[in-house]
């Protein structure tokens, strides 16, 4: 018997027929239920704030390792060069 198909468990046009099939499944999906997503969106930008706020300041350690007096509008020093004596 000669197969002409891949040995894939999804084949191309399979997987185009799915994504096909789950776009239109979602898009009914949301027209449908559009008030209640619309509902949600204050809360959900609400609730993204505190979540914003962890990710935010994760990467840099905390507050206790700067030395903001120096960070003041002209207070900044200039870096010596080796060669000035």
């Amino acid at each position: 018997m000669n197969d002409n198909h891949s040995s894939s468990a999804w084949s191309t046009y399979s997987r185009t027929v799915f994504i096909a099939f789950a776009m239109i499944a979602l898009g009914l999906i949301a027209y449908e239920h559009r008030v209640h997503v619309l509902g949600i969106l204050p809360w959900l930008l609400i609730l993204a704030c505190p979540l914003m706020h962890l990710v935010m300041h994760h990467g840099h350690g905390g507050h206790s390792g700067h030395d903001h007096a120096s960070h003041q509008a002209g207070l900044v020093q200039p870096k010596k060069e080796a060669d000035d004596v």
